[in-house]
């Protein structure tokens, strides 16, 4: 039986918190799941929602009457219909007075009970804000951010995440997402530190006092992270984005700089370590990506490098003979292949998955072709995990199991910019040269990136100032270099050679199959079906206006002629 509205205003009328407590503990369990209200009931849970914040805003409550009445009004929030009375500058007040954001004392006896409350208000916040954009425009306008952005600090810095943190990392993302000057508020006050602090935090790691080194036995497999401590990592990478996207275009100072490099350092480590559970690995993981692929280019080579223990650890196992994993290693100059290594597997999973491919897959595909573009290291090592040398050319370039294929198959998907990512990336690979490009891809696969980039003439793509890359050479396969003369340069692959379709016919025959064609040809571009295209002078299409179309009076006079014989033909056979 559905409890009775008008008997809860009652008793909160009176005052009564243990007819209070009673009568919302029945609403509460009732309607514990429910997030579809029925219409006809709005207009009572405006006024018990208006009815509840006067209560716990006037009068000290018990904890557990307290707690009942900010649960209530977590419910109550879910309906976007009966918020009114929950996005006043008074009800936003007295939410946050309670979540903890803004000053206010608590009984060091009720701790336990203290933090309860502050979750439920902290939960009802984040519907709040979530649902209504006055009560975002209100937030923002009351100064509300400094008080939980300090109230985050605080627990960052005593290192005792509380379990109220979450939905204060939670409400955080929220505002930044929602609300542009929050945003910029939130990094002009130190929140790409305190954020980064919160994420090493999260992933318990440890520095020494030079802060150049993590501390630990490297020589072990750190445990998992926390499923706890992984979704507070996924609100920090995820209002970090909100915070960061526009960094990638700004030129940063030096402080900014070292900050920038901190934090790719512990976003390295969101990618290498284990995780309790594996959806959430691959969603850590992924937000890791998004928030590398909007920090400075020139802050992305801390990914590269070899911390002093783990290299050390390295070449101990090299002097006991021990091999390096498949895709990983260290190389010259202390180059670390792992956290590249990381990121081909990552995009190796998002291609298979096959799901939202531009929301997921194009963050990961853009932050490998950027990182090629800026590190020779990273677009070496990756060239040879996704182009090696060709030798089987029997296949099509986007036919096979290969992360090859599978990327010559994306350079044709349907959503451009997926299209563009994949494509991009295998140019870069082949150092953005056209004839390379065009023996890994096929030219009816590259032609679409090399049309928009102004290249199927077969100029080189670094020539006009683009990023100039090391003149290490593209050697063939034996297997490749005896089959190149039969490979079919549009699919890719050796065709299987096929009858001359003129063969027995005379020049006499050969002219009139000729005339034939151009007079279709001429038909169906003037009947606007198809459009000829040319390859101007810059390398690009263009329109050949005019040019299919200038046969002669004699040949169109044929054609109509043709035209009439085939309606003859047609009317005496009816």
């Amino acid at each position: 039986m559905a409890p009775n509205v008008e008997k809860i205003l009652q008793c909160i009328d009176r005052g009564d918190q243990e007819s209070v407590q009673t009568q919302l503990a029945s609403y509460n369990t009732v309607y514990a799941e429910c997030f579809f209200f029925n219409v006809e009931e709005w207009e009572r849970r405006k006024r018990l929602a208006a009815a509840l914040l006067c209560f716990i805003g006037k009068q000290p409550l018990q904890p557990g009457v307290l707690s009942c009445c900010l649960r209530t009004l977590r419910i109550l929030s879910r309906d976007r219909q009966a918020l009114g009375p929950l996005v006043t500058d008074g009800a936003l007040l007295t939410l946050a007075s309670h979540g903890g954001i803004t000053d206010r004392s608590e009984d060091g006896d009720q701790q336990e009970d203290g933090e309860v409350c502050r979750k439920e208000a902290m939960k009802t916040l984040c519907n709040v804000i979530y649902n209504s954009p006055t009560a975002q425009d209100r937030f923002s306008a009351l100064r509300l951010l400094p008080g939980l952005s300090q109230r985050l600090e605080l627990e960052i810095e005593t290192r005792v995440p509380t379990i109220v943190q979450f939905y204060e990392l939670r409400l955080l993302f929220l505002l930044t997402a929602l609300r542009p000057e929050l945003r910029k508020q939130l990094q002009q006050e130190q929140g790409v530190a305190m954020l980064t602090a919160g994420l090493e935090q999260c992933l318990a790691v440890r520095w020494s006092k030079g802060n150049d080194q993590m501390l630990g036995d490297h020589s072990k497999t750190p445990p998992p992270v926390p499923r706890e401590a992984s979704e507070r990592a996924i609100e920090i990478l995820k209002t970090l984005f909100n915070i960061t996207y526009s960094s990638r275009r700004q030129q940063p100072d030096e402080a900014d700089a070292a900050l920038y490099r901190h934090l790719v350092d512990i976003l390295r480590q969101c990618l290498l370590l284990s995780y309790e559970e594996e959806d959430l690995s691959e969603e850590v993981q992924g937000h890791a990506v998004n928030v590398l692929s909007a920090l400075p280019l020139q802050c992305l080579d801390v990914l590269l490098s070899v911390p002093p223990g783990e290299a050390q650890e390295r070449r101990e196992r090299e002097a006991q003979g021990e091999g390096e994993g498949e895709g990983e290693g260290e190389g010259e100059g202390g180059v670390n292949m792992d956290c590249v290594h990381a990121l081909l597997l990552f995009m190796e999973k998002r291609i298979e998955r096959g799901q939202k491919l531009k929301e997921k897959l194009t963050p990961v595909l853009n932050l490998l072709t950027e990182s090629c573009r800026g590190h020779r290291e990273t677009r070496h090592y990756l060239r040879y995990q996704i182009l090696p040398p060709l030798r089987d050319v029997a296949l099509r370039p986007e036919q096979g199991p290969t992360l090859r294929g599978r990327l010559v198959r994306l350079m044709t998907h349907v959503d451009t910019e997926v299209k563009h990512c994949a494509a991009e990336l295998l140019f870069v690979l082949c150092k953005e040269n056209v004839n390379r490009f065009v023996k890994y891809t096929g030219y009816g696969n590259a032609a679409g990136l090399l049309a928009a980039r102004g290249l199927l003439g077969g100029r080189h793509g670094a020539d006009a100032g683009g990023p100039q890359y090391s003149s290490d050479s593209d050697s063939d396969t034996e297997e490749y270099r005896a089959a190149k003369s039969r490979i079919n340069p549009v699919t890719g692959r050796v065709e299987e050679e096929q009858p001359d379709p003129m063969q027995g016919m005379t020049e006499d025959e050969k002219e009139e199959e000729a005339r034939h064609l151009i007079g279709l040809f001429n038909r169906l571009s003037r009947d606007k079906i198809i459009q000829p295209m040319g390859i101007t002078p810059e390398g690009r299409l263009a329109p050949m206006y005019g040019q299919m179309r200038d046969c002669t009076v004699e040949e169109e006079a044929e054609e109509e002629e043709e035209d009439e014989e085939g309606e003859d033909e047609e009317y005496m056979d009816q």
